[in-house]
């Protein structure tokens, strides 16, 4: 193991009795050292419930054998940024979150990592961070948020940005609009249309770095609590068979991500983040070869913003798998 290198040995004692200090057994020692990177914070609202998936995870890896142990990483809101000085840090966040990530994770000489993600930039930087560590790595969101009613239409992020168009244009009372600032972003989760968070969650599938429903199952079901104590088992079967991020995230699997990108009618931003990833993974994309994909796949979802369908259709339609 990995992190035999740093609590292995009687040069090791020094480095032990740090581990003893945070109430770690030497049972726990013996087994495989995985982190556990929370993006949990109480700003983002796809984030807010993230300590129940990590605790989930964490339940997971302990019942298949190893040793949980939580991180942080950081996440902004592109959403609460927006329209202020604070847009100019989002998309920093994403080198960021994997230059920290990578820090982390090779000081403390980690087995194996899960990521617990959910949003715009931090999807993609703890994807680049597992390709550039090449540790086993799983990762499972915290699932997209339900969308909202008004007048008995659902409704996302993007109708409250509509909804302050129309009462600038006289067409909305301050009544309404209020109406859709108290209704249109109902519970956690990141926000229910295909914008770039539950793209990456869905891309993230594809790319076979997540297990099925990572992508659409809601934020609030208790599936999704299961589906973290899976990733928490499943990491361990990845330790087991020393199945890596870069055996998995091929060119292939960049090509199939494109792919499911055109069917699913993706963020425009996938081109900003996947070329991203695959470099770091020593795969070249361009958008020469995002057209060619594009020309001949057809777009089989209309999702917000794009149609009148959200993230909790297309889960019930069969997720990332059914449109696959």
């Amino acid at each position: 193991m990995k992190s035999d290198n740093m609590k292995t040995g009687q040069e090791k004692a020094p480095q032990r009795s740090l581990l003893h200090a945070l109430g770690m057994t030497e049972e726990e020692m013996r087994r495989p050292l995985v982190g556990i990177v929370s993006s949990w914070n109480e700003i983002v609202p796809g984030h807010m419930n993230l300590d129940k998936i990590t605790d989930a995870v964490k339940m997971g890896v302990a019942m298949a054998g190893g040793t949980p142990v939580v991180f942080p990483a950081i996440a902004v809101c592109d959403g609460i940024a927006m329209g202020h000085e604070g847009m100019k840090y989002s998309l920093v966040t994403r080198d960021l979150i994997a230059d920290s990530t990578e820090a982390m994770a090779l000081a403390h000489a980690f087995d194996a990592l899960v990521m617990v993600p959910n949003c715009d930039k931090n999807v993609p930087g703890l994807l680049m961070a597992a390709a550039r560590l090449n540790l086993p790595t799983i990762f499972v969101s915290g699932g997209p948020m339900l969308a909202g009613r008004i007048d008995g239409h659902k409704t996302s992020l993007s109708s409250m940005f509509e909804a302050v168009g129309k009462y600038k244009a006289g067409k909305i009372d301050e009544t309404k609009l209020k109406e859709y600032e108290l209704n249109t972003c109902p519970s956690c989760g990141s926000c229910s249309g295909m914008y770039t968070a539950n793209s990456h969650n869905c891309l993230t599938e594809v790319l076979g770095m997540g297990l099925a429903g990572n992508g659409t199952i809601p934020a609030v079901y208790s599936s999704r609590i299961e589906l973290a104590k899976h990733a928490g088992m499943q990491i361990m079967n990845l330790i087991e068979k020393d199945i890596r991020p870069l055996d998995i995230m091929t060119e292939a699997a960049f090509r199939n991500a494109l792919t499911a990108d055109m069917a699913l009618g993706c963020s425009t931003n996938s081109m900003l983040h996947l070329p991203a990833i695959a470099h770091e993974c020593g795969v070249d994309i361009n958008l020469d070869l995002a057209n060619e994909i594009s020309a001949v796949t057809p777009n089989l979802c209309h999702l917000a913003p794009a149609g009148p369908t959200y993230m909790e259709d297309l889960n019930a339609a069969g997720g990332v798998y059914a449109v696959l």
